[in-house]
């Protein structure tokens, strides 16, 4: 069982989500006004994407953000590859992060946080290690420690230990600090990929299902 490590995530850190992700809304509402109805347009429909993704304690929670990929269909109804999917309205919302905006609303309702381990996939669950599901002790955020310390270009081992150690070392300061470095990171938009499997620097980073299940089929 995770404790507040001090008055901070214990008693503010959750109102100031609250109250930031509000403000939010009020403030960049024209934004989103305008985001929606490009969606409409470019995704030929729904703008919105909901998954399923584990929060707080692994508690299932329906994560929102603005559609990326179009739903594009062969000759016999079957939807086109996710690279031909991805237009370049999409390509666009992924690397300026605008995709993720509407994640606000997860914040407001309590499913996210602004800061904290970033929501995966419900399907990497059995691939974590009894350590690694400790990313998991507090609600997951719309950026994290591991987000402006190499994003997309680090293991995923290594994103997790940084997961961990966030989880371990939850402050205000810290927390400040991440805000200011995704600023940072967004307007220069550092480490973005929008492929699955990315190779940078001769290493390949795959999903982390794809990744583990490779190593386990290899040690059999």
């Amino acid at each position: 069982m995770h404790k507040p490590h001090g008055p901070y995530e214990k008693y503010f850190k959750r109102p100031l989500d609250f109250i930031l992700g509000v403000l939010t809304i009020i403030a960049f509402s024209w934004l989103y006004i305008i985001l929606v109805v490009l969606g409409i347009f470019f995704m030929r429909g729904n703008p919105f994407f909901l998954q399923e993704r584990p929060g707080k304690n692994e508690k299932i929670f329906k994560l929102v953000k603005f559609r990326t990929m179009d739903n594009r269909k062969d000759k016999n109804g079957v939807l086109l590859p996710d690279e031909i999917r991805l237009n370049r309205y999409g390509k666009f919302l992924r690397s300026t992060s605008l995709d993720e905006l509407p994640e606000i609303f997860n914040i407001i309702k309590g499913d996210m946080s602004i800061i904290g381990p970033r929501p995966l996939l419900v399907r990497y669950l059995p691939y974590y290690s009894t350590e690694e599901h400790h990313r998991h002790d507090v609600r997951p955020g719309l950026t994290g420690y591991a987000q402006v310390h190499g994003r997309n270009y680090v293991s995923w081992e290594e994103k997790f230990k940084m997961d961990i150690k966030y989880v371990n070392t939850i402050s205000f300061k810290g927390d400040f600090k991440i805000i200011t470095d995704t600023i940072k990171t967004v307007l220069k938009r550092e480490n973005i990929e929008t492929a699955s499997s990315i190779v940078h620097d001769g290493v390949l980073y795959q999903p982390l299902d794809v990744e583990r299940s490779s190593i386990n089929k290899e040690g059999e």
